[in-house]
């Protein structure tokens, strides 16, 4: 499997969004941060991969080794892989404890994102979180 394909953490994105004036711009970023992500194999486009109660499709597959999940992730929306992106930076390469205690609903607040986003995105968002979380907790 490859992994995710760009060098990103949470606290980076963070960052750079805050760099933004307005929410044009914080869009155009993240639909660009999703362009970065490595592409996914046309096996993995599968219902196994499929992650429920998103609005777009999204597929998400995970791979456990040295203690740590590795995610590859991809969607059919521009934006959706973008908010891939901001989600998988907190949680790629961390141990099932890691990411357990992660704060997601800090993080999400820090960028003001999902008052940004309609309410079908943000319940798909929640949904990716969800999935990673639940992976976790399968293995910690």
């Amino acid at each position: 499997m490859t992994q995710f394909g760009i060098d990103v953490t949470a606290d980076d994105i963070v960052d750079s969004l805050g760099f933004f004036d307005n929410w044009e711009e914080r869009y155009k970023y993240i639909i660009d941060l999703g362009k970065e992500l490595s592409p996914m194999s046309e096996s993995y486009r599968t219902e196994e991969f499929l992650v429920r109660g998103c609005q777009s499709q999204v597929w998400l597959v995970d791979e456990h080794r040295d203690g740590k999940l590795f995610f590859q992730a991809d969607s059919d929306a521009f934006i959706v892989k973008g908010l891939l992106g901001v989600v998988l930076a907190a949680f790629n390469g961390k141990t099932p404890g890691e990411i357990l205690g992660f704060d997601v609903d800090a993080y999400f607040g820090q960028l003001d994102l999902l008052q940004h986003l309609s309410s079908t995105r943000g319940n798909g968002l929640k949904a990716m979180v969800k999935r990673i979380k639940d992976k976790a907790a399968a293995i910690h």
